[in-house]
């Protein structure tokens, strides 16, 4: 008998938003230590541009310990409107064609050893972005020839010429993640379609990508049984790592938390998880995408 039969499908969202009050586990503690400091005075120092300082990253303090760092490429303004997301939605501003140096040249004063390349939805783009996403690969490439990297994609709305072009300069780990389970994927990712993200995810994988990656928030309101489905979805797609995180409101504008997922179901989830076969599961309240994601090339 598998964990999932097991376990009666219950629901995960008993928390009225009214009275979701953050519980303890949720807390983070001060990143400290030798390394983040470091890190943090040349972030400061020359005004670099990470998704961990910018998102406030709960696991900022660990991951660039460990000379893990996440860049967010192509501007800080998305064509889409995912209700979950911090990220403004509007008109793009014009492409910055140093960003890729710019990048690069980023890490390699940080000296990470790991980087994690994610953006914004360009939709307003012919090629969506792919030029800017394959000329900062590159770059970084040449600036930091040790330095392994993780692609963190948006879809593509699916076109394969664009993927195509990420498949090309053959980061270790590609990764895009579905977000939530099957039924809450068109008020949570409103101009996405959950079954193009598995498409997308096996088409990776089919055409020569090593690694790849997706992660869920929990919190929005999903159904135990629903969750076990989008991970069996995913390793029915042959995707390697999956990531379970718990979803936090970035303002009042965004969805509201439906629940706070206690860390005992985080790990029920990773045992099913890992008996489906993942290569590699990260399941926790405070998991965010690039999480330990340094350790996901092998």
């Amino acid at each position: 008998m598998c964990i999932r039969d097991r376990i009666m499908p219950i629901e995960l969202s008993t928390i009225e938003p009214r009275i979701a009050k953050k519980p303890k586990w949720i807390r983070v503690k001060l990143p400290t230590g030798k390394k983040y400091t470091e890190l943090r005075s040349l972030v400061d120092k020359y005004s670099l541009n990470t998704i961990c300082s910018s998102g406030s990253c709960p696991n900022m303090g660990e991951c660039w310990g460990e000379g893990t760092a996440t860049f967010m490429i192509l501007g800080n303004i998305c064509t889409r409107s995912c209700g979950f997301c911090g990220v403004k939605t509007g008109r793009p501003e014009s492409i910055d064609w140093e960003e890729p140096e710019k990048v690069a040249n980023s890490i390699k004063l940080m000296k990470i050893k790991h980087a994690v390349l994610t953006s914004v939805d360009r939709d307003d783009l012919k090629d969506m972005g792919t030029l800017i996403w394959t000329e900062t690969v590159k770059s970084i490439r040449r600036l930091n020839p040790a330095t392994t990297l993780e692609t963190l994609i948006p879809d593509f709305q699916g076109i394969e010429k664009h993927l195509d072009k990420i498949i090309s300069v053959k980061p270790e780990v590609v990764s895009h993640n579905i977000e939530t389970v099957r039924r809450l994927t068109r008020e949570v990712r409103i101009q996405a379609k959950y079954d193009r993200s598995l498409e997308v995810l096996k088409y990776l994988k089919d055409n020569g990508i090593n690694r790849t990656k997706s992660g869920i928030m929990l919190g929005l309101g999903e159904k135990e049984e629903e969750v076990y489905e989008s991970l069996t979805d995913l390793k029915n797609n042959n995707v390697d790592i999956v990531t379970l995180g718990q979803y936090l409101q970035p303002s009042k504008k965004h969805l509201p938390v439906k629940g706070f997922i206690e860390p005992s179901k985080f790990k029920e989830f990773e045992v099913f998880a890992k008996n489906l076969g993942f290569r590699h599961v990260e399941s926790g309240p405070l998991v965010r995408s690039s999480y330990k994601a340094q350790k996901h090339i092998t």
